[in-house]
């Protein structure tokens, strides 16, 4: 039997039900049960992918292409399973559904409502392919209170009726917030969250309550008395120095415990912790430090990199030192040219995804500091073509170098893909065609030069890497720039995508198409940013 734990939030937003429910996930995986986690947003967009990085941060890629909540990337980090396009939807994917269904005809004649037609397909994709797992944990993005998320919190009321409130369970996340001058943690934010959603119709069995102290035993049974829920239910969510450290917390909580209790299942024995312990050992007990200049255009909204940041981290635990990110707007040096003082403590340099023309001069003066001056550097997606459009102009002779994205050019190192292979299927974009779900989306294979710089940070010679990404490196110019030491050391498996770039000369300089990042845990770092981190720690040590 799935059983399925339906995660909201109240009082405030960002207060970390991503978080929360992939250590849940993780604490019920240490106990050997099988977890599947989805997300459900309540947002107009049918996915976040044309959204700005300002207004949503990252875009989360899976492996089947679709463009999804930065959420996902916390559930894989946290429990290893990759998603896929069935475990996030939006208001607009389920009206979009909806009303084409209508179209069709679908619906014989029938008055399309919210109730039942929208809350329906909500359920079916709460449930659908579900059937394999222990537990199935749905967060509902959005604080209870807002009207956009009021479909999605009946469809959840209506599951509980339908599964049987043996199969199902509500957690519901809150803050309790500390008033220093009354000296006290405050409740009544939690109760009048806790009414604002039984005004729905749903009574939370769980309150996960975020506070920077513990909960006094006095306070826990006020907010029990008053939410209807047992005290023991009443778990602090306290702050913690790594996000890695969720899981060891909420099960000293009491977390898992409570939820295993309340589905009747055992609980008496304890979940295997042994990867976060040393995980969190890694991370509060490093060797050494490094210092990481991120040169990007988003910096500054952090979780546009939320991945990217983590990756880094993944990278600072295999190798036992801990890694400090500087987070440099690329428009800086474009305004101040003062790159060099800027990168002079740099023990590497990492060039970011991006789309537009803004700031890509500032990140090609990033690459070449880089390239001259022996650096360690790491080009993601958008930071390899700026590798080798400035390879181009400084190394082959090709000073207007440049990409279509920002406009005409004489010398179009960087083009519009128009089509590309997907196993059998072969795709197809135009110039001026919609922008939403339109990319090069999702897992593909690429095959490495025998031999390589990359090749050998993989340890083979086939690989398989997400990506995002609307314009490529133009294949016709691989021989110039080959003649100039840069090497194409990674290509589509039919040989006309450009994926790797590097300079075998170089301490170290890889530059990718793709984003890495994505694939990268805690407890398995991706091996681009182990190889990376670990240039930085032989540049750090030659300083």
């Amino acid at each position: 039997m799935t059983r399925f734990v339906f995660i909201t939030g109240g009082v405030v937003s960002s207060l970390g039900k991503g978080i929360a429910s992939a250590a849940l996930a993780a604490l019920l995986q240490a106990r050997g049960y099988k977890v599947r986690m989805r997300k459900l947003d309540p947002y107009l967009n049918v996915d976040p992918g044309t959204m700005s990085p300002y207004q949503h941060g990252e875009v989360f890629i899976t492996d089947d292409g679709a463009e999804t909540d930065l959420d996902l990337g916390h559930y894989e980090r946290f429990t290893g399973v990759h998603a896929s396009r069935a475990d996030n939807t939006t208001t607009g994917r389920i009206y979009s559904d909806v009303i084409a269904r209508e179209r069709r005809g679908d619906y014989l004649g029938g008055t399309v409502q919210v109730i039942p037609h929208i809350t329906d397909a909500i359920k079916d994709v709460v449930v659908t392919g579900t059937d394999d797992y222990d537990f199935v944990l749905v967060e509902i993005g959005g604080t209870v209170g807002d009207i956009e998320s009021l479909p999605f919190l009946e469809a959840i009321r209506q599951l509980r009726n339908d599964l049987g409130h043996a199969q199902t369970m509500c957690v519901h996340l809150t803050l309790l917030p500390y008033i220093p001058a009354a000296g006290e943690l405050k409740t009544k934010p939690t109760q009048h969250s806790v009414k604002e959603l039984q005004n729905v119709g749903i009574q939370p069995q769980m309150l996960l309550c975020r506070s920077d102290r513990p909960i006094p035993d006095n306070e826990r049974q006020k907010i029990a008395n008053f939410c209807n829920v047992r005290s023991e239910a009443v778990i602090a969510a306290l702050d913690v120095d790594t996000i890695y450290a969720c899981p060891i917390s909420y099960h000293n909580e009491g977390m898992d415990q409570e939820v295993l209790r309340y589905f009747d299942l055992p609980y008496d024995s304890k979940p295997d912790l042994s990867r976060w312990e040393k995980i969190v050992h890694a991370i509060r007990e490093p060797e050494g430090e490094v210092r990481v200049a991120i040169v990007g255009k988003y910096t500054a909204l952090l979780d546009s990199y939320k991945s990217l940041a983590e990756a880094l981290l993944h990278g600072g635990i295999a190798n036992h030192v801990k890694v400090k990110l500087d987070w440099i707007e690329s428009e800086e040096f474009e305004k101040n040219g003062n790159i060099a003082e800027r990168l002079k403590d740099a023990d590497a340099i990492l060039v970011p995804g991006g789309f537009g023309e803004r700031g890509a001069e500032g990140k090609i003066q990033a690459v070449r500091y880089a390239r001259e001056n022996n650096i360690p550097f790491l080009g993601i997606c958008f930071g390899m073509q700026m590798a080798v459009i400035e390879c181009a102009r400084s190394l082959a002779g090709l000073p207007k170098a440049s990409s279509t994205e920002f406009g005409p050019t004489d010398e179009p190192l960087v083009g519009l893909m128009t089509e590309w292979a997907r196993g059998s299927e072969l795709l197809r974009r135009r110039e001026g065609g919609d922008l939403g779900g339109t990319m090069r989306l999702g897992a593909y294979p690429a095959k490495l030069v025998p031999g390589s710089r990359v090749a050998e940070i993989y340890g083979r010679t086939e690989i398989r890497e997400r990506h995002r990404h609307r314009w490529e490196v133009n294949a016709h110019y691989k021989d110039r720039l080959e003649k100039t030491g840069l090497r194409f050391s990674g290509l589509s498996p039919d040989g006309v995508l450009p994926e790797v770039v590097e300079y075998p000369d170089h301490a170290w300089f890889v530059a990718v198409q793709y984003h890495p990042e994505l694939l990268s845990k805690p407890f398995d770092p991706h091996p681009l940013f182990a190889g990376f981190i670990a240039a930085a720690v032989k540049e750090a040590h030659r300083k």
